[in-house]
């Protein structure tokens, strides 16, 4: 194990949150915050963010909104046809 530092682990916090990281990477920064109260504090504070947009992201636009954006794009995509 080598201890990445804080630095290095919120900067790659986000990649380590998707499991976008190499897997010596993700050791590296999974073993840190196991040793780091700050670093486990911007973790936390990452988790929730992700699942409260991973949430709004399931969650379907009501009809009225669907329709009236829709009817913005036909008429922005009339106005900007091709000659």
């Amino acid at each position: 194990m080598t201890d990445c530092g804080c630095e290095k682990a919120r900067a790659e916090l986000e990649e380590y949150l998707h499991h976008e990281l190499q897997a010596a990477d993700a050791t590296d920064i999974r073993e840190h915050v196991e040793n780091c109260a700050d670093c486990q504090a911007e973790l936390r504070v990452g988790v929730a963010i992700t699942e409260v947009v991973q949430r709004a992201c399931r969650e379907s636009a009501p009809d009225e909104l669907r329709t009236l954006v829709l009817q913005r794009i036909r008429v922005f995509q009339s106005s900007h046809e091709p000659a």
